[in-house]
């Protein structure tokens, strides 16, 4: 197998077991990984709009997020509210419940994050980052990936 096919599958498989890890700490929640990711950038980045959020997805980027913010508002966890300054602008920010189970979400995406932290303890994260991101660059997730860096 040639070097860059095994990277491929390799990326493909640790995002699988990732994706996987993610669904069932999150079905206690009631939370897909995609709502998940929506309701983070919207703790992170609120007031912010459909449009806004949709530009940081990464899960789902290049779609339209509306279905995934439809669910949360159904859900209660994010609200839709009206800009006072542009009455035509609709806003979403979280609602308590929103607000607490963003946290629980932080929380479970934290513990995975420390798994990672170890199994790379002894690499070069910094090259290893680099690399992945040149492979993005450019690219619809790698385009909303840079957006949510940007916006910090």
């Amino acid at each position: 197998m040639r070097p860059a096919e095994r990277i491929r599958y390799l990326a493909l498989a640790v995002q699988r077991e990732g994706n996987r890890q993610l669904i069932a700490d999150l079905r206690p929640l009631g939370l897909t990984p995609s709502q998940s990711e929506a309701l983070r950038i919207i703790g992170d980045h609120a007031p912010m709009t459909v449009t806004d959020v949709g530009r940081m997805l990464v899960c789902e980027a290049g779609t339209n997020p509306s279905r995934i913010i439809d669910r949360l508002v159904e859900s209660g966890l994010v609200d839709r509210m009206t800009d006072d300054a542009d009455r035509r602008r609709v806003t979403l920010r979280l609602t308590a419940a929103g607000a607490n189970a963003e946290g629980r979400v932080r929380a479970i995406e934290n513990r995975m994050y420390d798994q990672l932290d170890a199994a790379f303890a002894d690499a070069d994260v910094e090259a290893l980052l680099g690399q992945l991101e040149r492979l993005v660059a450019g690219r619809p997730s790698g385009i909303a990936l840079a957006e949510r860096i940007a916006a910090g």
